[in-house]
């Protein structure tokens, strides 16, 4: 009898220590579909899923960051077309990548600030703020496209387009990149996943990130500066979208501001949420987000593989996204009642 319950709980602590990690047996189980239905699926195939996730991760890291402060921010789909869009004027003015990279990450970290002032100092709800930044965003640079010289725009229609020149070339050459087969803007991923894990693992203000997400108040009282925190946390953000924005352009070469970024926020939720990250604040771990992308990249493909009508793809991604939430809300809740039934059979 004590065999059998020592046995039993040996089974609850595994389950419970792989439940954890359940991000990776998604993207595992997700892969695994993606190369049955694939019938020629290559080494190459393989690492494009690193060089499609790049932009959407690495925008997903800083949603990751700001959902586990306990906030939403609505506007990093309409922040990459806005930061894209201007990256791009300000390279066919100074043909110098150096001044394009500094803008990009400056642009993306003055939009994130401005989310955070918002919310952070001026107590506004993230999801108001957000959303009216989202459509901000999206309707200036749609103006100013629409509005400016060719010489700046790069002479596309209604489009941002880097005029020719080898600095374009040489953005376009590190875009399209490999080192060791890896795709360098999947690299880049990486090196981001390394950065974001270690400062919510290993850092103070990682630590105060989930300490205000669990319980502003909480937090408060210990002597953290929540205010100021959720301004750092959405400027983060921003810095990130600038990353990604500046990857973008050196893989594409043009944004187009109606479609660039467009549902990226809804992509991005989803990626933290396939990550293990709870969207109530204060719970998961940030290395999941980089398999939460790679999945969310991963149904891409299946969908694309088994020739699914391109007007359902989004009602596809918004179920798994649903789902993602239910498993999120429902398992806590059915984790309590197995265990209330366990301890009511011991004692029986």
């Amino acid at each position: 009898m004590l065999k059998t319950k020592e046995n039993s709980n040996r089974i609850k602590s595994v389950f419970k220590a792989l439940s954890g990690y359940s991000f990776v047996l998604i993207f595992i189980v997700l892969f695994f579909i993606y190369y049955l239905c694939s019938s020629s699926l290559t080494w190459t195939g393989v690492t494009n899923i690193f060089r499609h996730s790049a932009v959407i991760g690495i925008i997903s890291f800083g949603m990751g960051l700001v959902i586990i402060s306990g906030e939403i921010d609505l506007s990093v789909g309409s922040a990459l077309a806005f930061v894209g869009g201007t990256a791009i004027m300000v390279f066919n003015m100074t043909n110098n990548v150096l001044i394009t990279l500094l803008f990009t990450l400056f642009c993306g970290i003055v939009c994130g600030f401005i989310n955070g002032i918002l919310i952070g100092k001026a107590k506004m709800p993230a999801f108001i703020v957000t959303l009216a930044t989202m459509l901000i965003y999206r309707s200036v640079i749609q103006y100013v496209c629409n509005n400016i010289s060719k010489v700046l725009s790069g002479g596309g229609n209604n489009l941002f387009k880097m005029t020719s020149s080898d600095k374009k070339d040489i953005l376009f050459n590190f875009g399209n990149a490999k080192l060791l087969t890896l795709p360098m803007v999947g690299i880049f991923l990486i090196l981001i996943t390394v950065i974001v894990v270690y400062m919510t693992t290993c850092t103070k203000f990682g630590k105060r990130i989930f300490a205000v997400g669990s319980n502003e108040k909480a937090a408060k009282l210990a002597g953290v500066n929540t205010e100021w925190l959720i301004v750092t946390v959405f400027t983060l953000s921003g810095l990130l979208v600038g990353v990604a924005a500046f990857l973008w352009i050196c893989m594409n070469g043009s944004v187009d501001p109606s479609s660039t970024g467009r549902s990226y926020e809804m992509y991005s939720i989803a990626a933290v949420v396939l990550g293990g990250i709870s969207m109530s604040g204060g719970k998961g771990r940030c290395i999941g987000i980089i398999f939460g992308a790679l999945s969310y990249t991963v149904i891409d493909k299946i969908i694309a593989v088994i020739n699914v009508d391109s007007l359902i793809n989004d009602a596809i991604k918004g179920s798994i996204l649903i789902i993602a939430i239910l498993s999120q809300t429902m398992g806590p809740v059915v984790r309590s009642k197995t265990t209330t039934r366990s301890k009511e059979s011991n004692r029986t």
